[in-house]
């Protein structure tokens, strides 16, 4: 079949683009393209950032002005445009090039890649590029995923707790990118069992700047415990994460030490003595003296001494350890102790001190074992006191004689041998300079008793012997001098302000003893007349 017109062959020139052609002619549009299409990365080491740079070349006859630009990456990185001097140099003339660099950051191992679209003024309006490579793994597998807020560290292990305290472990979040992120929350997602608290003041982290989240945990139940620390920021990744764990293992309560340890900044009070002891067979007053002592690193104020118990003729005495009291480190105190049992078998009590030190309470138990009573009615009781110290001189005491109890008044005789020595009365000087002084002189009559008494003359007895006194006349005793003034029920003993009656236990006196004895006699001799008479019926 013939056609008619003339039939014209298409050359290659035909089918190419147009924008080419027409640029070829040195008249069109401008070509704008990359140098290199594939643009080879290379290996990113996890959690690494790398800078990779494009170029783009304007091979057209006009000017071309740059626009948006998108990145596309893989799941493996994230990826950012660092540098962009396209945009910034103005319009790209014809035969000049222009770079872009990108920051991609490892985050997971495996290969890589990032689509760069950018928009332009030239005839095609867009350009690509591609970025490839591979992120290799730093030895801990591929399936780690790095955020662009690092933590440091991305684990926190606790471990096991056996005491009852909180523990604090720090987390540093740091920027690694090369762009400002903005922390918007950080908070730990856990149960409330759990224990796990947090302190920070992160926000706003610079290229490179790091900032500090304080984790604390105090348990409440026994056993594993874990949460999550979220840190939620505007990075490409989000979200970085550390994961918090610990377990909470406490010892076996034991009994509590009469003693605790040392805490830095507390006083510590402990005793000379874990135990008051006044030990078996005790028939009359007795007295022990511990010293308390503040063996922490600061002062310690006594707040209360108490005794647990009431009625078994414990007491303290007013000198040495009071209510009050403050005791500097290393600093001591004496704590003075009596029993007069109020009846026969053991004695459990104890000594409760308040302080605020350590613990706050020591507690030192009372042990002892009566076999006799100390009457109530043998005590001391304190008439008048003043604050004056007088000195005295102790001598020694004169057992008693059997002439002691004759009818007759006796006086003493000018001097008491006992061995060798011999100590004048009419040479006791009372003098401050050769006498110890005593705080408290009334103390010295603890533990004494009137065996004997009348008008006149009575006899005391005491631990270390029996002594006669005789009323308007001066005594030595315990190396004070008494003033003696006999009573009606007791005696009383005065000496610088202070007046004291050792009162006289009436069962005790030789009327009762004989009646007791003439009733037991006449119990007797009736008895034995029944008896004889009963015979003699027979």
């Amino acid at each position: 079949m013939l056609v008619s017109g003339g039939a014209y062959a298409q050359g290659p020139a035909a089918f190419s683009d147009p924008g080419t052609a027409s640029s070829g002619g040195g008249g069109g549009a401008g070509v704008f393209a990359p140098v290199e299409a594939e643009v080879d990365g290379g290996q990113i080491p996890i959690g690494a950032t790398a800078q990779v740079v494009v170029r783009f070349r304007n091979d057209g006859s006009q000017p071309i002005q740059t626009g948006l630009i998108r990145l596309y990456p893989s799941s493996t990185v994230s990826a950012t445009i660092s540098l962009n001097q396209c945009e910034a140099d103005g319009p790209i003339t014809p035969g000049a090039e222009c770079a872009i660099a990108l920051s991609v950051k490892g985050l997971q191992a495996g290969p890589w890649r990032v689509e760069m679209l950018m928009s332009h003024s030239g005839r095609s309006r867009l350009v690509t590029a591609t970025l490839s490579g591979s992120v290799e793994t730093t030895g801990e597998g591929s399936d780690k995923l790095t955020s662009d807020v690092e933590a440091i560290p991305d684990e926190v292990d606790f471990g096991s707790l056996n005491a009852s305290q909180r523990l604090y472990e720090p987390v540093i979040l740091r920027n690694i990118t090369s762009n400002p992120i903005k922390i918007s929350d950080i908070y730990i997602d856990s149960s409330e069992q759990a224990g796990y608290d947090l302190k920070t003041e992160c926000d706003t982290l610079g290229p490179g700047q790091a900032c500090i989240a304080t984790v604390s945990w105090s348990p409440k139940l026994r056993g594993p415990t874990s949460a999550v620390l979220v840190v939620k920021h505007d990075g490409p990744t989000a979200l970085s994460s550390v994961i918090l764990r610990g377990e909470y293992d406490p010892d076996t309560v034991d009994e509590a030490e009469v003693f605790p340890q040392a805490v830095p900044g507390r006083g510590l009070l402990v005793a000379s003595q874990t135990e008051i002891d006044f030990e078996d067979d005790v028939d009359s007053a007795s007295t022990i003296t511990v010293s308390l002592v503040n063996a922490g690193d600061a002062d310690l104020v006594l707040q209360d001494i108490s005794m647990g118990g009431a009625d078994n003729g414990l007491s303290f005495k007013g000198t040495g350890c009071h209510v009050g009291q403050v005791l500097a480190p290393v600093q001591a105190c004496p704590l003075t102790i009596s029993w007069a049992p109020t009846r026969v078998g053991a004695l459990l009590d104890d000594v409760q001190i308040v302080h605020d030190g350590a613990r706050g309470v020591l507690i030192l138990p009372v042990r002892g074992e009566a076999s006799g009573v100390v009457s109530q009615d043998q005590g001391t009781v304190m008439l008048s006191g003043g604050n004056m110290i007088s000195p005295g001189m102790a001598l020694p005491i004169k057992p008693m004689q059997e002439s002691d109890l004759s009818d007759t008044p006796q006086r003493p005789s000018s001097s008491y041998a006992q061995g060798n020595a011999t100590a004048n009365i009419s040479n006791v000087s009372v003098s401050s300079a050769r006498m110890p002084s005593l705080s408290n002189p009334s103390s010295v009559l603890d533990g004494l008793k009137i065996t004997s008494f009348s008008p006149t003359r009575a006899i005391v007895a005491g631990p270390s012997g029996s002594r006669i006194v005789f009323d308007k006349e001066d005594i030595v005793f315990g190396g004070v001098l008494w003033s003696v003034n006999i009573q009606r029920n007791g005696i009383e003993f005065s000496h610088g302000g202070q007046t004291v009656l050792l009162l006289f236990d009436r069962s005790l006196s030789s009327v009762n003893r004989v009646r007791s004895a003439s009733d037991n006699t006449s119990s007797s001799s009736n008895s034995s007349s029944s008896s004889s008479n009963s015979v003699s019926n027979e």
